[in-house]
């Protein structure tokens, strides 16, 4: 996300930087560049204008003029400006209400309300540690009860039975009651989408909402569609009282213009950005960490708390103790690719880097394929118990046995266990140190995949 504006950023930051003083002209030509990044990152209009507006007196100020580093200081105040763009702290689910509390998904079809309804459930009951229930009030889109239901039975989460021709207002009412009576604290409503925004849509909603009386309101938006989705979040704040947003697919947005236009827009806060299908891939969304990876500084943070979340306090202690004991088998190395690919892969990590245009660069140069990581995982798990423990035992017969149950050949083996040797030995080296893993050392295997 926000690839294309974070490069264009980075070049006229780059090109403020190397001067040893600014002068207003320099400062206007600055400006005039990151309005263009802006716009191009299909950024509203009347965002662009009030980001520009704000930036433009501070950065021709004293607080320039005086600065040792100018172009370090309008870093500073454009990220200032998109922060207060974005919202100035994370907002938290609204909880605050008499169980069951109820929250609403609205959007347009095909936006990712029902995949995004899952990820919901699975980050409050897991996050929040209360009891949900998930209830699809879409009766038009062929099969799409039969949707949740299926997200729920696949991660544990419940959902309401589905009764064949019920209303939505029916389907309702008989949820909050099942709530009621089975202690649910949350219920999670799927409202049904239209392909565009039509009178008999607003006004379901509107009866539904009347219904449930929601305590969140919670538009879900394709960030891919850019403006599209800020004009939809426009017609539904005027139908609904729209409390946030969810902003789905952002794994492949590379402009990011719906997300700096949605808060100002809607008055409404993003309290979530969908980063992938996985029931897990739906992240809190920090404006100032967002605020951080549009500049090209990176999002450390969240790397480092993504990496607490996906090692297990259990495993990271045995691989610690095995490693004082100078042991480090493919197993080890097998769990550590599984934390790279739980973050995210490469891309996942390298997103979150600083100077993630330089670094991707890098990658692309060096003809590093995303795929590796599940390559070496498949050979891995071709191998026998006694190879994993002890790969210098993995002769030619046997490196063509796993290369036949891997799908790759021998060269590509001979290749990883090369790898896993200068692994074991940086590892060994760690250990001796008393270099704590929990800290991740992805990094450290990212270098050696090259």
């Amino acid at each position: 996300m926000f690839e294309n504006l974070t490069n264009r950023f980075e070049e006229v930051f780059n090109s403020l930087k190397k001067l040893p003083s600014l002068d207003e002209k320099q400062v206007e030509e600055g400006l005039r560049g990151i309005r263009r990044a802006l716009l191009e990152a299909d950024v509203a209009l009347p965002v662009v204008k009030e980001l520009i507006k704000n930036i433009k007196p501070r950065a021709i100020g004293q607080e320039i003029i005086r600065s040792t580093t100018p172009g370090q200081m309008v870093v500073k105040i454009v990220f200032d400006e998109i922060k207060k763009i974005l919202g100035t702290s994370e907002s938290n689910l609204n909880l605050k209400a008499v169980p069951p509390v109820s929250f609403m998904l609205v959007g347009l079809q095909g936006s990712g309300k029902t995949t995004s309804a899952a990820k919901l459930a699975n980050y409050v009951e897991k996050n929040l540690r209360k009891k949900t229930l998930l209830v699809s009030l879409d009766i038009y889109r062929p099969a799409a009860q039969e949707q949740l239901k299926i997200l729920g039975e696949a991660n544990s989460l419940k959902t309401l039975e589905v009764i064949k021709d019920q209303m939505p207002a029916d389907i309702a009412r008989r949820a909050l009651n099942f709530a009621s009576l089975n202690g649910v604290d949350v219920i999670i409503f799927d409202t049904a989408g239209r392909t565009q925004i039509d009178l008999s849509m607003m006004s379901e909603i509107k009866q539904i909402e009347s219904t449930i009386n929601p305590v969140e309101t919670i538009l879900v938006a394709d960030s891919l569609t850019g403006q599209v989705a800020v004009n939809v979040a426009e017609e539904f704040k005027k139908t609904v009282n729209l409390t946030s947003i969810i902003l789905t697919r952002t794994d492949g947005d590379g402009r990011g213009g719906a997300a700096l236009s949605m808060k100002h827009v809607t008055g409404c806060p993003i309290k979530f950005i969908g980063t992938g299908e996985k029931i897990h891939q739906l992240d809190v969304f920090h404006p100032d960490r967002i605020a951080n990876r549009i500049l090209g500084m990176g999002d450390v943070v969240t790397l480092v708390e993504k990496a607490t979340q996906n090692i297990e306090k259990e495993n990271i202690e045995k691989i610690e103790e095995n490693l004082k004991q100078g042991k480090f088998s493919m197993n080890e190395y097998l769990s550590q690719l599984r934390q790279m690919k739980k973050m995210g892969g490469m891309e996942g990590i390298l997103s979150m880097l600083p100077g993630v245009s330089k670094i991707k660069k890098q990658m692309d140069n060096a003809d590093i394929d995303e795929n590796i990581i599940k390559q070496n995982e498949a050979i891995i798990l071709s191998m026998t118990k006694q190879e994993r423990e002890n790969p210098k035992i993995i002769n030619g017969s046997r490196k063509k046995r796993i290369a036949d149950g891997s799908g790759t050949d021998v060269l590509i083996i001979n290749k990883l266990l090369k790898q896993f040797k200068l692994m074991s030995g940086m590892m060994k080296k760690m250990s001796k140190n008393k270099t704590n893993l929990s800290g991740g050392s992805f990094s450290d295997i990212f270098n050696q995949l090259k």
